[in-house]
């Protein structure tokens, strides 16, 4: 019996397995069968969806598209009616054209109806010429080339009359109102500057306080004089000049510093070759400072600033040089003084004249060792010391030998003019004087139509007589021109020279 309960009880749990697995399995498939109706319930949603939102948008494509058409319809219509309007705009005015290349055929033959008028009547006028000058020729006695020659040999008279009257008219005008204006400016800058006029020469004399001084200055065998001389530089020359000697050079400074020498000498009584050295050498020294004082004061003088040192010392050394008798150094700052004053009166720029004039003659200091005129070994100095194009230009165009760039070099140009013709400012020799009045007349009488010809003013002014048969008015003016020119390239003079030239006509008849 035990044994048959135990069977029972494995059957019973066997049973029980089964029934929970069944039961498990069922479970499962219960799950398994809810969860895909869940799924296909998802599905079939989705699905739903998809197909609402595809139909959204194809309906969306459509009215896009509709839209698109709708746009594209309205655009063509309005581009069809701008080319309706631009080919009736194109058709109207191809007939306006049409109209006007009507209207230019009808006038075109109404021109060629006008110029078949024109030739008939140029031939008939030709012809009549023609007939009308084999009369004249017949009448007159003359072919037509000769009447065309005394034509124009008539009109040419009066028109060189007429040209000349006028010239001179014209001339006369401008000269009235530039003399006015330049006398102005000219006087008020004289005026303004009045400066004092020394005059000097290449010799200088040293005073003795008897005659027996002579005799220690030549000293033993001439040693003393040659000593002078060597160490100066300059021509000592002992003569019958009473209670005097001449030094002679045409070197400025080495003239003063002699000069300074051996008034020191004579002073100090001890006159040999050891003590001529040392005075040189104080002499030198004493020299040197004059320069670069005279320089600098002349610099403060005109009111220059910023002049290189080596252009102060050349100034200086202009105090020692003369020209035709005028001192340079005062001539240059006259000059700087006058150009300054044009120029404030015209409106210029007054330093640049006032510099311009200042240097203009600073290649004198030096051209006894350069070769060259002045104002361009002025210019070249000018130039080397960093001194502006437009001041380089006043010194090398004072005396006409460069073209001047500027209205400041051209009143540089007159005021040396002006400077130099000061009465009594300059001197020259009676043999130079005679020499270039001489030369004045002689360029005067070189010209064909010259009757005669004086010298006047101290050769300031050449009147000219000229032969009125040969000379009319046009050619006196162009003859005055043509002298005025010879004269500046073959003459050197102070200042400048006026050319008159006289035409006078005389009738002359006898009463029987």
């Amino acid at each position: 019996m035990g044994g048959i309960g135990g069977i029972w009880v494995v059957v019973a749990g066997v049973i029980g397995v089964l029934i929970g697995g069944a039961t498990v399995v069922l479970v499962e498939r219960v799950l398994s069968r809810s969860k895909l109706e869940r799924t296909n319930l998802t599905a079939a949603k989705l699905l739903e969806d998809a197909q609402t939102r595809s139909k959204e948008i194809e309906l969306a494509a459509e009215k896009g598209a509709l839209a698109r058409r709708n746009q594209a319809e309205s655009d063509a219509q309005k581009r069809l009616q701008e080319l309706r309007r631009e080919d009736e705009r194109i058709q109207q005015r191809r007939e306006a054209l049409d109209t006007r290349i009507d209207r230019l055929e009808e006038r075109e033959g109404a021109l060629n109806k006008r110029q078949s008028r024109i030739d008939k009547l140029k031939n008939e006028i030709e012809g009549l010429h023609t007939e009308q000058t084999a009369e004249l020729e017949r009448v007159a006695n003359l072919s037509r080339e000769e009447a065309r020659e005394q034509l124009l040999k008539e009109v040419e008279a009066q028109t060189r009359d007429e040209m000349a009257r006028i010239i001179r008219q014209v001339e006369n005008e401008a000269k009235r109102q530039a003399d006015q204006k330049a006398r102005e400016i000219v006087t008020l800058a004289i005026q303004r500057c009045a400066a004092e006029q020394v005059a000097e020469t290449t010799v200088a004399m040293v005073s003795l306080p008897n005659d027996d001084m002579k005799g220690r200055i030549i000293g033993r065998s001439g040693r003393n004089i040659r000593a002078i001389e060597k160490a100066t530089g300059v021509d000592v020359i002992v003569d019958d000049t009473p209670e005097a000697i001449i030094l002679s050079s045409f070197d400025p400074v080495r003239r003063e510093i002699a000069r300074i020498a051996v008034s020191r000498l004579v002073t100090d009584g001890r006159i040999h070759p050891g003590r001529i050295e040392k005075i040189m050498e104080k002499a030198t020294e004493e020299v040197n400072a004059t320069i670069r004082e005279e320089g600098e004061q002349a610099v403060l003088d005109v009111g220059v600033p910023g002049v290189h040192p080596e252009l102060v010392k050349l100034l200086g050394r202009l105090k020692f040089r003369t020209s035709y008798g005028q001192n340079v150094l005062l001539h240059s700052i006259q000059t700087a003084h006058l150009a300054g004053m044009m120029a404030s009166e015209l409106g210029a720029n007054v330093a640049l004249a006032k510099e311009g004039g200042l240097l203009h003659d600073i290649g004198k200091a030096v051209d006894h060792d350069v070769e060259g005129p002045h104002a361009a070994i002025g210019a070249d100095l000018a130039q080397r010391y960093g001194r502006s194009a437009r001041v380089i230009n006043c010194v090398a165009a004072h005396h006409g030998e460069s073209e001047p760039q500027c209205l400041e070099a051209i009143l540089v140009e007159a005021a040396d003019a002006i400077s130099g013709a000061r009465p009594g400012a300059r001197r020259e020799s009676l043999e130079n004087y005679l020499k270039r009045v001489k030369g004045l007349e002689d360029i005067a009488d070189s010209f064909d139509g010259v009757s005669q010809s004086y010298a006047i003013q101290a050769g300031r002014e050449i009147r000219i007589i000229v032969k009125p048969d040969d000379i009319d008015d046009l050619a006196a003016i162009q003859l005055s021109k043509d002298v005025a020119r010879r004269v500046e390239d073959s003459l050197q003079y102070p200042g400048q020279i006026k050319v008159t030239v006289i035409r006078e006509t005389r009738a002359v008849d006898f009463a029987k």
